[in-house]
Formats: structure tokens, sequence, C-alpha cells
């Protein structure tokens, strides 16, 4: 029997009005995310890709080793808990995208990170 291989990602967003200027179609956001090891083995966070995209559509990726510089090493059970920002120009938008983790038997998999909502306060109706 193999070993499950899971990270589960849960992530909550906040509008920073003293870092944005609407009126320079500048809206930073920041998120908390909480990843935790749900599997059964050891495994370590290596790199991100994230999918930002805002109310008009348009597309931003970003991929990168690590999180907030660090490619934490989860045992089963244990959680890594980080927070950053993304500036939109418009006042809502959405992310979502994947971690790409190594377990402590070579196994390479990918956590999912579940698509939310950034949306400035009275924004959406």
């Amino acid at each position: 029997m193999s070993a499950r291989y899971e990270f589960s990602v849960s992530v909550q967003p906040r509008f920073v009005p003293e870092q944005s200027d609407p009126e320079r179609n500048r809206y930073l956001f920041a998120y908390t995310v909480t990843v935790r090891n749900t599997g059964e083995i050891a495994a370590q966070l290596i790199s991100r890709h994230w999918i930002i995209t805002d109310s008009e559509g348009k597309v931003h990726e970003v991929r990168g080793l690590g999180v907030v510089g660090e490619q934490p090493v989860l045992a089963p059970g244990e959680t890594f808990e980080y927070t950053s920002g993304c500036p939109l120009a418009t006042p809502v938008g959405t992310m979502r995208g994947s971690y790409q983790c190594v377990a402590a038997d070579g196994t390479r998999f990918d956590a999912t990170i579940p698509e939310f909502v950034l949306s400035m306060p009275r924004a959406l109706h």
C-alpha cells in the first residue's frame, strides 16, 4: 500500500486600505495561508504557482521557490502559516494556484490552493 501525500490549504484574504490608492487603480490585498500536512509522510513545500485574475479578466501568473523565503518541511499533522500580499488594478479579483511539494521518500506532488476572492469592502453587491 502506498503512502498518502497531501497538503490541505486554506486562505484568509483581506483588503489593505492604508496601502491602496483607488484613484490610481491600486488595490492591495493581504492573505494569510495555512498549509497543513494531512498526509501520512513528512514533505517539503518547494515552490509555488499563483494565478491572479482581476475583474477585467487580466491574468497574472507568479511562480517561485518557496513561500515568504522559506521551504517548510511539515510532518504529518503539522501546519505552516504565512501572510503575503497582492496588488490588483481592480477592486475585485481572484487568486488560485498550487504548491509543488516533495515527500520524504522523494515522491513529488502538488497541493491545490483553492480559488478565493479578493474584494474591497462594498465592491461586491
